[in-house]
Order: C-alpha cells, then structure tokens, then sequence
C-alpha cells in the first residue's frame, strides 16, 4: 500500500512535470551579445546561405535603443531575392494539437544601410534544424521605428524541436532590399485555458 508521504511525492512530481511542459525557454532570447556586424548571436544558428545578422546597435548606421538588454539582432532581405534566417533548438518539444502562446518586440530602421524597406517576419517551426515544416506566424509589414510587441497563438501540426525565424519580402512581385529588427523573445506558453 502507498503511504501518504509518497502520494504527495508522487503528485508533486507531476505537478512539476506538467509546469515544465507549459514554459518553453529559449537561450538569448534578447540576442545579446558584442555589437558587430556579420555575426550570429550565440544561442542561434544561421539558416540560410548568405545569413550574416548583426548584433544592433551601432552597425549599418543603426541605433536605436533596444526595448531589453543591451543588444538586438537585425535581419535584411535583399534585391536578389535572398533574406536572412536565424534557428534554435528548443528545450522541449511543440506537440502536436497543443494551442501556444508566444511574444516578441519588432520595430524597423530607416538608416540601414541603404536595407531601409521595411519587410515582415516569418517564424517556422520544424521536426530537423533550419526546415521549414509548418508556418506558425507572419507578420504584418514592420515600417514602424518604435519597438511594438506582436503576440500570437499557433497549433502545432506534428510534434517539433527547432524554430525558424527570418525576414522576408512583402507579397509584390518585386524583390527589395529591408531590414527587421527583433528583440525580447518571450518564452513559449501553452494557451490560456480562458
């Protein structure tokens, strides 16, 4: 027979279990780090070809002022139709048919070095390192210099380890040069049960 000092035990474990399971982390999710420009922030990984973010302020004529920490990333997309994508594995996985919630700052610099459009940003998330398996956010245009939180909510279609998140063009048929600024990465939550 179990004793009641192991029931409580044993429901304490569980308890625990689940609230870890509700709070995803990510590391350096305020991307600091040294200002410098062509470098991706520790904790991240670079994901497409021809990625080289920079670590803002300070480079490419860009200061503003990040809205956490020290420092930001900044992300380009260019005339060629090629842009710029950063990833991380996750400290536990998505699963699949779970509602989560999550927030991030974004904001934009007209004196980016000549990258001065503005463009949107794409998070992906995915089963292997830099795929693209489901789209779980895309954001408006981001022409706005002042640094605005974007909150969201996705469902997972399959069970997932690695998030993607790079800037991209607006829908036109032409390709330009842009930039996006992110900072202040909220931790993945599961869904408000309200």
């Amino acid at each position: 027979m179990i004793s009641v000092r192991v029931l409580i035990l044993l429901l304490f474990q569980c308890l625990c279990l689940t609230g870890f399971s509700q709070y995803i982390e990510l590391m350096n999710a305020s991307f600091e780090g040294e200002p410098s420009d062509a470098t991706v922030p520790q904790g991240w990984m670079a994901c497409k070809e021809g990625t080289t973010p920079d670590i803002l302020p300070g480079f490419w004529g860009v200061y503003n002022e990040p809205s956490d920490g020290d420092t930001y990333v900044g992300l380009i997309t260019r005339q060629n139709n090629t842009w710029e994508s950063i990833g991380q594995r996750l400290t536990a996985n998505l699963e699949k048919g779970k509602c989560y919630s999550w927030s991030l700052d974004l904001a934009h610099s007209d004196t980016y070095s000549g990258y001065n459009n503005p463009i949107k940003l794409r998070i992906w998330a995915s089963k292997l390192k830099c795929q693209k398996d489901q789209l779980i956010y895309e954001s408006p245009l981001i022409e706005h210099l002042d640094w605005r939180s974007y909150t969201f909510r996705f469902t997972p279609d399959g069970d997932y380890r690695y998030i993607l998140i790079e800037a991209f063009h607006s829908e036109q048929p032409f390709q330009y040069k842009g930039n996006i600024l992110i900072d202040r990465v909220r931790p993945i939550t599961a869904c408000d049960k309200t």
